[in-house]
């Protein structure tokens, strides 16, 4: 159960060892979290974060690993990281996610659907399992780690922002339907985050690091807002930029470079 200060004790981290979800979970064993739970791919970036977890304040840390471009290992991950947890789950981190090359991507069917994969369809499964544990132990929080890309999709980046535009769409209903279950869900979008994802790509306006989305969404755990913007000025330009005819968002976007 959450603490009196209303902060998650019991922590899952899907993608635990991607820069960003390594930054939330630091914040969050400072903060009283005592059990992390961090799911990846990669078992020596996992032994990385959870040596963080450690020197940041957590009791036990556990890890599991999985390969987001296989859906099929949604349902067992997600069961074996509650396991691990060892009792109620206060939060589930979603931070699945994959930026990829859309020049290489966007013409090769395999490489394209890989990416819908891992943005989209793996995150989707694992929420359906994440749904259903916590509404059946009536309590818990859903954070999932979305992006402006998919409030309104550029050429440029069309394949991803177009994943994550389904995955934020989903997370609003998934939100509506867990009124009067004791569960609720977040959405966190970010903009461009300074991170080992994001090397070698132009840094468009309002850039930021991964520490900065951290506190951002440490604040919005606090308050409990639906959605969480980061930098929260982000709320404001983008409710200008998604109405912006479309040729003038072409030119407005391209000038961003990839």
């Amino acid at each position: 159960m959450e603490n009196a200060f209303g902060q998650p004790q019991r922590v899952v981290v899907l993608a635990g060892s991607s820069d960003i979800a390594r930054a939330i979970t630091k914040k969050l064993c400072a903060a009283r979290a005592h059990t992390v739970v961090l799911a990846g791919r990669d078992q020596h970036l996992l032994a990385e974060a959870s040596a963080e977890a450690l020197a940041y304040g957590a009791s036990h840390v556990e890890t599991v690993i999985f390969d987001a471009r296989d859906p099929t290992s949604a349902e067992r991950t997600v069961t074996a990281s509650f396991e691990k947890a060892s009792g109620a789950v206060d939060l589930v981190v979603v931070a699945v996610g994959m930026l990829g090359d859309q020049g290489r991507f966007q013409d090769d069917p395999a490489l394209a659907a890989e990416m819908v994969t891992v943005n989209f369809t793996w995150p989707v499964a694992a929420l359906a399992r994440v749904r259903g544990l916590l509404v059946a132990q009536g309590s818990g929080r859903i954070l999932v780690i979305s992006s402006v890309a998919g409030v309104r999709v550029r050429r440029a980046k069309y394949l991803y922002g177009g994943a994550k535009a389904g995955l934020d769409r989903l997370c609003v209903g998934l939100a509506d339907s867990l009124e009067g279950t004791g569960v609720s869900m977040q959405i966190v979008r970010p903009g461009h985050v300074r991170s080992r994802m994001t090397i070698g790509e132009k840094e468009p306006p309002f850039a930021t690091g991964v520490d900065d989305v951290a506190d951002d969404v440490m604040r919005g755990l606090a308050d409990r807002r639906p959605i969480i913007w980061s930098p929260p000025n982000l709320r404001y330009v983008f409710f200008l930029l998604r109405h912006l005819p479309a040729p003038l968002w072409r030119t407005v976007t391209d000038s961003m470079g990839r």
